[in-house]
């Protein structure tokens, strides 16, 4: 029987920690320059919320696992 493959999107967008649960990237990074050192567009509080990991919604964990070959 062949081996699963992970699929090659999902590894790039979550990540698994240590006691199995699965985070992903805080949604509405991409615009406003939220990558930038000085924000351009928006508040710095703005900028500082979508900083970072959160953890997938567990109506979504069983989707992950299975694509992430877990």
């Amino acid at each position: 029987m062949p081996k699963n493959k992970t699929h090659s999107g999902s590894k790039k967008r979550f990540k698994v920690t240590g006691s199995g649960k699965i985070q992903r990237l805080q949604a509405g990074r991409k615009s406003g320059a939220a990558f930038a050192s000085a924000p351009t567009t928006g508040s710095r509080k703005k900028h500082r919320r979508n900083a970072g990991l959160v953890e997938l919604a567990p109506a979504d964990v069983k989707r992950a696992k299975k694509l992430l070959g877990r």
